[in-house]
């Protein structure tokens, strides 16, 4: 008599394989993922740029100057109040960027976005604009 065994499962080795597998493809993808939250972060800082910018051009048309619209009494760079806010993402509760004015003249404005909380040592640093519209920053393509 032939006795049949009726083994169901897996064996150990088996499970190894399938876990070093599984950590091979999280080593790849969890640094993509975390590249692809700090271009979104970035992404809504340039755009809290440009619409600083926008509000400074209004700012410039009702005075004719970009002088005094930051923040004088507290020394921060931020714009007023009543300007723009002063920090980014404009629609979420967690801020990832400080935005500032760091040269306005007469006719002429620098504006940073500067990286606070988990943006901080993020490759791209301060992001930059000018009333000219040069765009600067860290290294790479921060500004696409």
């Amino acid at each position: 008599m032939q006795m049949k065994l009726n083994n169901k499962g897996f064996t150990l080795v088996e499970l190894l394989i399938v876990v070093a597998i599984l950590g091979v493809i999280a080593a790849f993808a969890y640094p993509s993922y975390q590249e692809s939250v700090a271009k979104s972060r970035r992404a809504d800082a340039q755009g809290a740029l440009i619409g600083l910018s926008s509000a400074l051009e209004r700012f410039y048309s009702e005075g004719f100057t970009y002088g005094g619209a930051a923040e004088g009494s507290k020394n921060t760079g931020a714009p007023l109040p009543a300007l723009y806010p002063s920090q980014a993402p404009l629609d979420s509760g967690t801020k990832y960027y400080n935005l500032r004015i760091t040269a306005s003249t007469t006719n002429s404005f620098t504006i940073q976005a500067q990286p606070i909380g988990a943006m901080v040592g993020d490759r791209c640093g301060n992001l930059q604009l000018t009333s000219t519209g040069v765009r600067t920053a860290g290294e790479g393509d921060c500004w696409r």
